[in-house]
């Protein structure tokens, strides 16, 4: 199958094919895995994002829609049907960049320091920088793109990856937000600076207003307004 003409997935689908490939590393001795066995991965509360109630059955509409891309093999050794994924070859990717799509699909969009802690039980990468560089290769892929860069929330110090397998995700349209610069202040109008006047002039009147009316009270109260409890 050409990586080329990869469908959409579903959130169910891509859950579906990460907790099938994050198990066969974590699990090795009960991968490939049964139908409850993948139900539970899916349901998990842990390493999850978002967490998901799904039931065998539409665990089982999503495997039969997988097998028909090849990218779930069923196995029938034992007495219960096994399932494994298919994903190197699919995607012609290296198991490096599976491990990253994976923990993308599994835990949502995540820094490259993030993404090298998650991924240690799928593959060790060395340094940041080795995550960089597989992120990249997979975001600039001739037959296309498998991740791309969020833009930078605001106060973070590191912008984010996320996967495309589900299309674009909608964190790329609500971060699209241009940071604000010194120079941006020219492009300020006298109009909006004069709102602004005007808006603190009339807190302070309210402030003075409310300094007035505790003091009326008070007065009426015989309270004085200085001291601890006064108002300054």
């Amino acid at each position: 199958m050409s990586t080329s003409s990869l469908p959409v997935f579903s959130l169910l689908e891509t859950r579906v094919l990460g907790v099938l490939a994050e198990k066969q590393h974590t699990v090795p001795d009960t991968y490939p895995l049964t139908l409850n066995a993948l139900v539970a991965g899916c349901n998990q509360k842990t390493s999850r994002d978002p967490v998901i109630e799904a039931s065998e059955a539409d665990v089982l509409t999503t495997i039969d829609s997988l097998r028909t891309q090849t990218l779930v093999v069923e196995s029938s050794g034992g007495r219960v049907q096994r399932y494994a994924h298919n994903l190197e070859r699919v995607l012609q990717v290296p198991s490096q960049s599976v491990a990253l799509l994976v923990t993308l699909m599994l835990r949502g969009p995540q820094t490259a320091g993030e993404l090298r802690l998650n991924c240690e039980r799928l593959h060790k990468f060395s340094d940041i920088s080795a995550v960089e560089a597989f992120l990249h290769e997979l975001a600039e892929r001739p037959a296309g793109a498998l991740v791309v860069e969020l833009p930078r929330q605001p106060g973070a110090r590191e912008n984010r990856w996320a996967h495309l397998l589900s299309g674009v995700p909608t964190h790329v349209e609500l971060a699209q937000v241009t940071p604000f610069t010194p120079a941006m202040a020219n492009d300020i109008s006298l109009g909006e600076i004069a709102a602004l006047k005007a808006n603190v002039a009339r807190l302070e009147a309210e402030v003075g207003e409310l300094k007035a009316l505790v003091a009326r009270l008070c007065a009426e109260l015989g309270v004085s307004t200085q001291g601890p409890v006064g108002l300054a």
